[in-house]
């Protein structure tokens, strides 16, 4: 992997290494698939679903209480 013996024994025992260096030994081992764990996904919290959806347009329309509720008119 191009790394000294130092720091792999360093990456064996668990210890504080560079991204950099997890990933060259990770290829050397064909096991890159294992960085698929740490993707960042993307997700709107929901507090910030609740604003969007107050901010939205709203279309008027008859609601179901108006139904209920016949006027003598």
């Amino acid at each position: 992997a191009g790394i000294s013996r130092s720091t792999l024994s360093l990456l064996e025992r668990g210890e504080v290494v560079t991204i950099a260096t997890l990933i060259q030994v990770l290829r050397v081992l064909d096991q890159l698939q294992v960085m698929d764990a740490f993707e960042v996904k993307h997700t709107i919290s929901p507090l910030a679903l609740a604003k969007a959806e107050m901010k939205a347009r709203k279309r008027a329309g008859k609601s179901k209480s108006d139904d209920k509720e016949k006027s003598d008119w």
